[in-house]
């Protein structure tokens, strides 16, 4: 298998637009990554957090995500649900995606096969790089002056 990552994409109101969707399936369609559970949780004005049942979503007006049925390994539990609830805002709905980066698998073996072993990861925010990089630009245009 290749590295397994998560996302939990916060959208305001009841339920996402759908428009990032498309760019989901084309990495699957692609062999880049393999959904193994994609949930659908509101938080209420209460504070609750329930997850909502994709045949749902789809007929609330976002039939696209018909595609994303079943997709469940049965990893994502109500634990997983509860502690992205505590990132929510009440009044909104996230998706929670976790997928197998499958274009890193042979390399994953192969650095498995060969004693290597991971010792750190990381994720740098996209706003991080786009700061630094406007930072060293601003840097190079004083030094030019």
């Amino acid at each position: 298998m290749g590295p397994i990552d998560y996302l939990v994409v916060e959208y305001p109101g009841t339920r996402p637009t759908g428009e990032a969707f498309p760019f989901l399936v084309d990495l699957v369609d692609r062999g880049l990554i393999r959904i193994l559970d994609l949930v659908f949780v509101r938080k209420d004005l209460d504070g609750s957090v329930v997850a909502v049942e994709l045949s749902d979503v789809t007929r609330e007006g976002a039939p696209e995500l018909a595609v994303f049925e079943g997709a469940s390994s049965g990893l994502l539990g109500q634990d997983d649900i509860d502690e992205a609830g505590t990132v929510l805002g009440p009044g909104s709905t996230a998706v929670i995606v976790m997928y197998e980066n499958v274009w890193a698998a042979p390399l994953a073996r192969a650095m498995r096969r060969s004693g290597a072993r991971l010792v750190a990861a990381g994720r740098i925010p996209v706003p991080d790089v786009v700061a630094a990089l406007d930072s060293l630009e601003a840097a190079g245009a004083g030094a030019r002056q």
